[in-house]
């Protein structure tokens, strides 16, 4: 039996609706029940309109559900409040953005080592190091005191991906990270969730409209129409069997 570690993050009838007490009002999120466990290495699949970015804000902390209960490290999080829940965020979530939100007159080690900054104000020699060597990982070595403008855009990409990691987060939730990337630096991108999903307990999800990309995960939900549809994880034959890291999405971005 599959052992995904101990929980993470936790659903429990989480829905969401807009225009609430509204004649327009609509439930986008309809009793989502899912749990992630530190082992996991996940995708979230689904097509346009079909909830995923909703779910995203909810899984992230960035919004509250109508009802039903988000656990993060089992702690209840439906009823905290912002300043709880950003603290919360910050210590345990990383984020990769469809778009990098870096800051622009910081250099990439400055934009990596941004969560730090916010959690322990100035950071340390060691943290710098961690930072560098992040940047290393995604090929952007020479690049550590370069500032967003003068980097491509699958370069700036890579600047969002180390940052998002260099909390050791418990969970890291990816929204399309290998779009902006070309073939050879996706497959390293995938390899390095991989190892800090191995080497650190840190939960992954992905979200993807990338079939090559879900794939190579572990487990595979399904949402539609706001609903998981489908829970599956792959038998330990098909993930091991030598398929490649996902290709790239042509979005006319550099490297």
């Amino acid at each position: 039996m599959f052992d995904s570690g101990r929980s993470i993050l936790r659903l429990e009838g989480l829905r969401k609706s807009y225009n609430l007490g509204k004649p327009n009002e609509i439930e986008v999120l309809h009793g989502i029940d899912f749990s992630i466990g530190a082992h996991d290495f996940a995708a979230l699949v689904g097509p346009s309109g079909s909830g995923k970015s909703t779910l995203l804000n909810m899984l992230g902390l960035l919004d509250a559900p109508t009802s039903g209960e988000l656990y993060l490290l089992d702690r209840p999080t439906a009823q905290m409040g912002d300043a709880e829940r950003t603290a919360l965020r910050g210590a345990q979530l990383g984020f990769v953005f469809q778009f990098h939100h870096l800051i622009q007159a910081f250099t990439s080690v400055e934009n990596v080592l941004m969560p730090l900054m916010l959690t322990k104000g100035k950071p340390s020699k060691k943290d710098r190091e961690h930072a560098i060597d992040l940047l290393a990982e995604v090929g952007l070595r020479d690049y550590v005191d370069v500032k967003p403008n003068e980097l491509s855009g699958g370069q700036q990409q890579r600047v969002a991906i180390a940052r998002a990691l260099v909390t050791r987060p418990a969970l890291l939730l990816a929204d399309e990270p290998t779009g902006n990337l070309d073939t050879k630096t996706a497959a390293n991108v995938f390899e390095l969730f991989r190892r800090f999903n191995k080497t650190f307990n840190c939960a992954v999800l992905i979200v993807t409209h990338d079939p090559r990309l879900s794939a190579s995960c572990d487990r595979t939900m399904t949402l539609i129409d706001g609903r998981i549809v489908s829970d599956e994880r792959q038998t330990e034959a098909f993930v091991t069997s030598g398929i490649q890291p996902p290709m790239a999405t042509q979005s006319g971005c550099g490297p």
